[in-house]
């Protein structure tokens, strides 16, 4: 009777620890989260095959763009960049497994770049 108690309990608190672990959604305050998933879903193939030099590209056009006073880009445009930077971060630490930790900290501080903080260094 004892066995069959002590079981019972075990399984029980199994049951309740595996359950609040799974249960548990991690919630975005970023509006913009859809659009960078969907964006880094549609990019993620097309960035990781890039050499140094398309990337070198993508980031000074960037740049370029970013501090014309005359272009503002579009949301789209600004988190396709942005996210393509993130995806290359990504892929260096793939390659390169010494810098991992520093290319997932790059790759993070491109994902939370936000169209809003964007738009009020134009103004």
């Amino acid at each position: 009777m004892r066995k069959i108690i002590q079981i019972s309990i075990f399984y029980l608190l199994l049951f309740c620890s595996t359950s609040i672990a799974f249960a548990q959604e991690k919630k975005s305050n970023d509006p913009d989260m859809q659009i960078k998933e969907t964006l880094y879903a549609k990019y993620k193939n097309e960035v990781r095959a890039f050499d140094r030099r398309h990337f070198d590209d993508l980031f000074f056009e960037y740049f370029q763009k970013q501090g014309d006073s005359k272009i503002t880009l579009t949301k789209e445009e600004f988190y396709t960049y942005t996210i393509k930077i993130a995806i290359y971060s990504e892929k260096l630490g793939l390659l390169y497994k010494d810098k991992k930790q520093e290319a997932q900290q790059a790759k993070q501080d491109w994902f939370s770049k936000s169209y809003s903080e964007y738009l009020s260094t134009k103004k």
